[in-house]
């Protein structure tokens, strides 16, 4: 882990988290370095804190736990049912001062009430929110919403909640949500750029708006190397990258990761099986390790060529050659250590692999969280779900790095109204905060 400092803000929702006992939700734009709190958080808290996640790639990025494996909940909607504990569940939870949930925004209003049910059970506490635990929460809903599942649960969400999001779960009815909205963006410096990314987060976009990003955008040819496309499909993304390369010359070599442990399904971090080419346009997956006292060499989203495949990788980032060594990302376990009364992350499985995947184009849904100088935005026929067109715009480090496939149009803003009239609350919970001591907003 390397050591980072928080800016005013960041050390402020920390005090915040590690002060009191308040319920918290962290939020901000894209890039705002939640992120970087959390894994502060993590490393400094002189807590006992169990970090889960909704997927399992999004708990493997933190460190931490999926939520369904942590409290052994059944998959798809809990509602009433009966949640059943065994003895170590009951111990862990009973264990922690406080819960941190990344990627809260995917996590559905039933769940977040299973959470809740479960923590009241295993702590013997039935009249407390979260059995008297501290629950911390980290995520954008302008980015990332929970995934609808089949007619019936929705159909029940639709009986049951104002909207599937978490903050329309029941246990919000008894518990405050302290709400703290980071405000200063680290991924982009041109304050222009910005305010027209904060346009298209809330849906706000003017005809110049949209006429600067067009411009920029969409009436300059496409680069042919260097960029990436971020596009709405996995299908889309398979087929431009097993056509380009397929087109370079040689022979592809694959490399094989090696998987020790139990990763539960096939919730891989990277690619199984890497298949490079020598010239293939590649993107790093996690943060350079390596310290140096200029900075990481890489980063995740970093954009490279591929230079060697003899003995060993090489990569080719802004001119400079660089070599690449297999990564190990570790699943972690939480468990109660009777002796020293004491949790511990033991260590369950382990996935080592290149920490590559080929990058002609990836998702706008897996580039969350990456940066890019430059990419190709494809939102093919249409964007269609709220949030994409912002997590695609908002991956780039300046506004002159862009470019469109096609030029934007109004109904590729999508905005959920559901998340709209939460933030219009939560924003004014902030402005009231603003003076507290400790407040961020």
């Amino acid at each position: 882990m390397q050591n980072v400092t928080l800016t005013r803000e960041q050390a402020a929702v920390f005090q915040a988290i590690e002060g009191t006992r308040e319920h918290v939700f962290v939020t901000g734009r894209a890039g705002t370095g939640k992120s970087t709190l959390l894994n502060h958080l993590n490393w400094h808290t002189q807590k006992q804190i169990v970090i889960c996640a909704p997927t399992g790639v999004a708990a493997l990025n933190v460190g931490g736990q999926t939520i369904h494996s942590l409290f052994r909940l059944p998959i798809g909607v809990i509602a009433d049912h009966d949640i059943d504990q065994n003895d170590t569940v009951r111990k862990i939870l009973n264990a922690m001062d406080t819960l941190v949930i990344d990627e809260v925004s995917m996590v559905n209003a039933d769940l977040m009430d299973a959470m809740d049910r479960s923590l009241r059970q295993a702590r013997q506490r039935p009249h407390e929110p979260f059995g008297g635990a501290q629950v911390v929460l980290f995520g954008d809903p302008y980015q990332l919403a929970p995934v609808p599942g089949s007619g019936d649960e929705r159909r029940y969400f639709t009986d049951t909640y104002t909207s599937m999001w978490f903050f329309d779960a029941n246990v919000w009815r008894e518990a405050d949500l302290r709400i703290y909205e980071l405000g200063e963006v680290h991924r982009q410096h041109d304050d222009e750029f910005k305010l027209m990314l904060n346009a298209v987060r809330h849906g706000a976009v003017t005809a110049e708006i949209a006429g600067v990003l067009n411009d920029v955008g969409a009436r300059r040819p496409l680069p042919e190397q260097g960029a990436i496309t971020l596009a709405t499909t996995n299908e889309t993304v398979n087929r431009i990258n097993r056509t380009q390369l397929h087109r370079l010359p040689g022979q592809s070599i694959a490399n094989e990761a090696e998987v020790n442990g139990d990763f539960g399904g096939r919730a891989f971090p990277a690619d199984e099986r890497l298949e490079l080419k020598m010239g293939a346009q590649v993107m790093f997956l996690r943060n350079d390790n390596a310290l140096r006292g200029d900075g990481p060499r890489w980063v995740n989203g970093t954009i490279g060529t591929v230079t060697s495949l003899q003995r060993e990788v090489r990569v080719e980032i802004d001119g400079e050659e660089h070599e690449v060594e297999p990564v190990t990302w570790e699943k972690f376990r939480y468990t109660w250590d009777p002796a020293a009364k004491k949790l511990h992350r033991e260590i369950v499985a382990e996935f080592t692999q290149f920490p590559l995947r080929l990058a002609w184009a990836v998702t706008i849904h897996k580039s969350q969280g990456a940066s890019y100088e430059t990419a190709i935005v494809d939102l093919g026929p249409r964007a269609f779900s709220p949030g994409q067109t912002y997590v695609a715009l908002s991956r780039l480090t300046a506004l002159d790095g862009l470019y469109l496939s096609r030029p934007l149009r109004p109904s590729d803003i999508i905005v959920d109204r559901d998340v709209e009239r939460f933030m219009a609350g939560a924003l004014r919970e902030i402005g009231l905060d603003a003076a507290a001591p400790g407040a961020a907003g």
